[in-house]
């Protein structure tokens, strides 16, 4: 696990050292144990690296033995064993132990094709000096991140977009085109992002640089073929060993190994499988909030504990009332893009927890859009049940939906805020209900609130649903997911949230096999009648207890809401005053102030449109501003006083 950067100068000019030195100085967090560099002319490739597999001998950059060959990798190859055996047979000669001289090597035997062989979570750059040819790539499900920024005279990469800020020219800029999308979902989809001339690779993509030209392929997609003539018996057992292979696999590490636990059913599904496979208690973590109401909502303690005592785990637990407002500059300096979702947040002090014990932690992330684990999942099961009631009913429900309050850190509010979303998308087609339960800001508001309301870059969504293909409406959905939120929120955010503290987040609910297996899984039988998850959790019945299987879910979030009506109340009020608002020159304030004011009232649950805007000053006053992280906290520190 690193951070690896680097660049391709087209003028043939001999790449500076002390330019990828200044690159990696942005991220020295992600690789605090090693740094290293390779440069042959115009190009160069560098990296910064936590160790974790082959602890003495994994120095990158590797090269092969007749150095023709040179790479940096980041993430971890899960299969490099298996790999290393085969090419060992093929008679290729390893020099370390690492997983990334087996990618290096697997480029050697069976050229561009040696990534579908690939298991694991990566980006990578590799140089081949036969050919002058740089090739760099991202994962199938884009676990990990990488940005590319290209001119006339250069094209660079590197896992964060700050390290593509210290090139000498390149200075933060907005990309106007990106606000509309933004606002819409709460963060910028792929391959957009916030900085202008900056973008991110897709995942599953390969990008290359031969005589000068640049060539971009995706080399896979998710299936979109439902298999319908299995049996569920056959489902459950396919599913069942699948997901404890894919923990096993994930569990190879030379250091100590961890797992984040909530109680809830992805991660204790984790947990129980590495209890299976380890002959020492797995070490899990554990993070809740002090407060009132509204904390207590997100408490999920209880249920890891329950877990914790069920598989002898040995268990941490932290209680926080985090100072949120020191807090978010910091992490939206680390996030690189602001960032319209409360995870973040706790991901970040979960992850400070867990790195004074561990370097590596497995999380369940990604359990919930494999299986139909969101209740947006149930847009189309209510809705056909609302439509079966006598047009009277339905309009009276209608008209009393709209008067509803809303406040999802409310248990009853909550309930009220869920219902009126139902009601009010029940007649929609699939495509826009389920758009309607994903956006943090309605597009005619968006289109209100923004001066300049041409500059709007296509629509991810729309693109995202085009080429979904023809599966049921939740296989639609997911692969919508996988295309968008999965990608550009939560895996972003974890793993730019993790690696801030130096800790190597892996997902075994994202091994690209179990992602396989579960596209080509029939809605009837991933949910039934209204339960979520219902073939996940057959499958799991003989690891977790039923109160843990069936519980009712929270998401793994902060009381943003709430603590938007009380103590950033008055941050929030001076970002989005008017006169923040006017020099910043994108919004007009009035729509802002009404959507304070109903968020204020509880008549909408306005909690990630707010942060959502609320997250972009913050972030422009660092990024664009030139100001620092700390000097920003500093400011914002002054509202409350």
């Amino acid at each position: 696990m690193c951070g690896i950067h680097g660049f391709f100068r087209f003028d043939g000019q001999r790449v500076e050292p002390a330019q990828l030195t200044a690159m990696g100085d942005r991220t020295q967090h992600r690789g605090p144990d090693d740094e290293g560099q390779y440069i042959d002319g115009p190009c160069g490739i560098a990296m910064r690296r936590l160790s974790i597999i082959d602890l003495a001998g994994g120095h990158q950059p590797i090269s092969n033995a007749d150095d023709s060959l040179w790479i940096v990798c980041n993430g971890e190859i899960y299969n490099f064993r298996e790999l290393r055996a085969e090419l060992q047979g093929l008679g290729f000669h390893f020099k370390t132990g690492s997983d990334s001289e087996v990618v290096l090597h697997a480029y050697d035997a069976f050229g561009d094709d040696f990534v579908h062989r690939l298991n694991g979570m990566f980006d990578f750059a590799l140089w081949d000096r036969r050919r002058k040819r740089l090739l760099i790539g991202r994962d199938r499900i884009g676990v990990k991140p990488l940005y590319v920024m290209q001119d006339a005279r250069r094209l660079a990469f590197a896992t964060e977009a700050k390290a593509l800020l210290a090139l000498p020219g390149v200075s933060p800029e907005l990309d106007r085109s990106q606000l509309a999308s933004y606002l819409h979902l709460g963060y910028a989809a792929a391959p957009g992002s916030m900085f202008k001339g900056i973008r991110k690779l897709p995942p599953a993509t390969l990008l290359s640089i031969e005589n000068n030209e640049v060539r971009e392929w995706r080399y896979w997609r998710l299936p979109s073929v439902v298999e319908r003539t299995v049996s569920e018996a056959d489902w459950l057992e396919r599913v069942r060993v699948r997901l404890e292979e894919s923990v096993r696999m994930q569990m190879v590490s030379d250091v100590p190994i961890g797992a984040f636990l909530s109680g809830g059913v992805d991660s204790s599904a984790v947990v129980g499988y590495m209890a299976r496979h380890s002959d020492r208690p797995i070490r899990t973590y554990a993070i809740g909030f002090e407060g009132g109401e509204a904390e207590a909502l997100y408490n999920e303690l209880p249920y890891a504990r329950q877990v914790s005592q069920l598989f002898g785990t040995e268990h941490h637990e932290i209680v926080v009332k985090p100072d949120v407002v020191s807090l978010l500059p910091k992490l939206l300096w680390h996030m690189d893009e602001p960032l319209a979702d409360t995870a973040f947040i706790t991901t970040f002090l979960v992850s400070e927890f867990a790195r004074q014990d561990v370097k590596v932690i497995l999380s369940g992330v990604g359990g919930d859009e494999l299986f139909g684990g969101y209740r947006r999942y149930l847009g189309g099961h209510y809705a056909e049940r609302f439509q079966r009631l006598p047009g009277f009913v339905r309009s009276a429900a209608t008209a009393v939906a709209n008067r509803l309050p809303s406040d999802r850190h409310s248990g009853l509010l909550n309930t009220l805020r869920l219902a009126k979303g139902f009601i009010a998308s029940a007649n929609m087609a699939p495509d826009d209900r389920y758009r309607s339960y994903l956006q943090v800001l309605a597009r005619e508001t968006v289109s209100a609130m923004l001066l300049d309301a041409g500059a709007q870059a296509p629509d991810p969504l729309a693109q995202a649903f085009s080429d979904a293909g023809q599966a049921d409406d939740l296989n639609r959905m997911f692969a919508v997911d996988a295309e968008t939120q999965l990608p550009d929120d939560l895996l972003l955010l974890t793993d730019k949230m993790s690696m801030a503290v130096s800790l190597e987040c892996r997902v075994p609910l994202l091994d690209h096999e179990l992602v396989e297996l579960a596209a080509a899984i029939p809605a009837s039988v991933k949910i039934r009648g209204g339960r979520l998850k219902h073939l996940m959790k057959d499958a799991l019945a003989d690891l977790l207890p039923a109160d843990i299987l069936d519980r009712k879910k929270r998401g793994f979030g902060t009381p943003m809401g709430a603590w938007l009506k009380r103590d950033l109340a008055p941050v929030l009020r001076q970002l989005l005053s008017p006169e923040s608002v006017r020099r910043r020159g994108l919004f007009r304030h009035d729509v802002i102030a009404g959507l304070m004011a109903d968020h204020e009232s509880n008549r909408s649950d306005g909690t990630d449109g707010l942060l959502s805007l609320m997250n972009l000053e913050i972030w422009s006053r660092i990024y664009l501003d030139g100001r620092s992280a700390d000097d920003v906290a500093a400011e914002l520190k002054s509202y409350t006083r």
